[in-house]
């Protein structure tokens, strides 16, 4: 279960260059685990007027990748087949970047598309070699989840967080407003670890992990992000029901219960009350950010028709954004916080990834991005129940968030590396049972 099984787990046949007794710290994945702890540091930026921002964890993950490329050189390893499946979004982007009409406008997204699907998570194949890297890496999310939680939750406690209506609750982490579904991401990484250790340990591991859920659940709250919600209620479900029956209706009762007591009682805020009752609202009485995000889909849709095949090129969107949107969007959103004041960022995607990539790089794109995608869950599913907790719940989650969300920001090359983890995972196993 991606090394969080606290049970013996059988010997895996040892990797060609993994020596016995190995340390910890000369393990390729120790570069792995730094790229995920550099995406907490604090990322001030006076301006957000370029779309185009190197960050610490970006150096991270490109050390990662030229230590990955020499190992693979040195130890001389045979991957996968599988792992070819990266190939088809980076053809794709490729096109789309040729026939864009701005090709060194384009240059960026597609070095960033190239980077955030198939180099770190290549990068990540090749740096795990067993169980020890796999547990090294996810204890990495993990510490970050839990860094990120109790920040977040400190900051809507203490009114030091992102503004939300007059007052600065609402919990962002180290990511600050400028990246404001940036703690709900890290710690939806972190919450799905956590399930998947209660849910498949036994004995005091389960009360052991269920101090650490508790924590993250309420900084995800705290988030007021219904994106993170609806995210990771869709991933829990999905871990539940590979779980048993069983435990579907301990869950169940449990989620009856809490929900009884933050909307029934008088627990719970009136801001949470209104947050979560807006979710019913959305398709009918959309705040201004919904229909902000209506508008951009549209615009999207109309710019995939105009360019159906290769789209209108990486980074194309915010360029030709004005021609397609309608009238009622506003082209910018207000940001707030005590770290970076307000700022005004402009609205550079659709705010779904799917459209993201149709319009970008039309119906190319879009299909060598579901394969990928398509692959990891086949992938995942052949693997049986409870062996594919976490890559199930990551795929959840990640695939639900794209409906709303898309690459941007730090918390992305976590992404990229949760990505790597879950396809060293599964195609290690199909190499493996071929042997």
């Amino acid at each position: 279960m991606l090394g969080l099984d606290p049970r013996p787990s059988p010997p895996s046949p040892p990797a060609a260059s993994a020596a016995p007794g190995r340390p910890a710290w000369s393990r390729p994945s120790v570069l792995a685990m730094l790229t995920v702890a550099l995406v907490c540091v604090p990322q001030q930026r006076d301006t957000l007027a370029s779309g185009f921002h190197v960050t610490a964890a970006d150096l991270a993950a490109t050390g990662l990748a030229a230590a990955a490329a020499v190992s693979a050189l040195r130890s001389r390893r045979r991957l996968p087949r599988r792992v070819c499946v990266l190939v088809l979004p980076a053809v794709a982007v490729a096109l789309a970047t040729l026939t864009s009409a701005d090709v060194l406008g384009s240059l960026p997204g597609f070095v960033r598309y190239l980077q955030i699907f198939v180099v770190v998570p290549l990068a990540v194949v090749i740096a795990v070699r067993d169980e020890t890297d796999r547990r090294l890496i996810a204890g990495a999310v993990l510490a970050a989840a839990g860094v990120q939680a109790l920040l977040g939750t400190w900051q809507a406690y203490s009114g030091t967080g992102a503004a939300y209506g007059s007052e600065n609750i609402r919990a962002v982490g180290t990511f600050g407003a400028v990246d404001v579904m940036g703690m709900a991401t890290i710690v939806s990484y972190g919450t799905i670890l956590v399930l998947a250790l209660l849910l498949m340990a036994r004995g005091w591991w389960k009360a052991a992990a269920a101090v650490p859920l508790a924590v993250m659940a309420a900084a995800l709250v705290l988030s007021l992000s219904r994106g993170a919600w609806l995210a990771c209620c869709v991933a829990a479900l999905v871990m539940v029901l590979l779980s048993g029956w069983r435990t579907v209706l301990a869950t169940a009762f449990a989620g009856v219960v809490v929900v009884a007591l933050v909307l029934g009682t008088g627990w719970g805020s009136v801001t949470l009350k209104q947050r979560v009752a807006s979710i019913a609202a959305i398709s009918a009485q959309p705040d201004q950010s919904v229909s902000d995000r209506y508008g951009l889909w549209e615009t999207a849709v109309a710019m995939w028709k105009d360019h159906p095949f290769l789209g209108v090129g990486p980074r194309g969107f915010a360029a030709y954004r004005d021609t397609y949107a309608p009238l009622q969007v506003s082209g910018s959103s207000d940001t707030d916080d005590p770290v970076n004041g307000f700022q005004r960022q402009e609205l550079r995607s659709p705010h779904n990834m799917y459209l993201l990539v149709l319009s970008e790089q039309g119906l190319v794109g879009l299909s060598a991005f579901c394969l990928l995608w398509g692959a990891l869950i086949v992938w995942t599913v052949r693997r049986g129940r409870k062996a594919a907790l976490v890559a199930a719940g990551f795929l959840a989650w990640q695939l639900t968030d794209f409906g709303y969300a898309d690459i941007g920001g730090a918390p992305t090359v976590v992404m990229s590396v949760m990505l790597g983890l879950v396809m060293s995972w599964a195609i290690t196993h199909d190499e493996v049972s071929a042997a």
